[in-house]
């Protein structure tokens, strides 16, 4: 099993590098702020999350595009709430 603080580093890591420089930008300063204070179900979330497509979340976190039922979970509504404070 990976040690707690191993994980958040490879999520940071996985945010701030994501292929995308919009969605590097906000899921970067979103990991940064939030993913230590993060329970293990909503760093679940996240995780899966953050293995969709670029412009999908990007879309998805912006309001372009409406989030698919499955992804419209408790760590998408952080995100949204983020972003409008971006």
């Amino acid at each position: 099993m990976e040690n707690h603080d191993i994980r958040l580093k490879r999520l940071l890591y996985r945010s701030v590098y994501t292929g995308t420089k919009e969605t590097d930008v906000f899921l970067g300063k979103f990991a940064q702020y939030h993913l230590s204070d993060l329970s293990n179900k909503l760093l679940d979330q996240y995780e899966s999350l953050v293995e969709n497509s670029d412009p999908d979340l990007f879309m998805w976190i912006s309001g372009q595009k409406e989030v698919p039922k499955r992804w419209n979970n408790e760590i998408m509504k952080l995100l949204k709430n983020f972003n409008t404070g971006c």
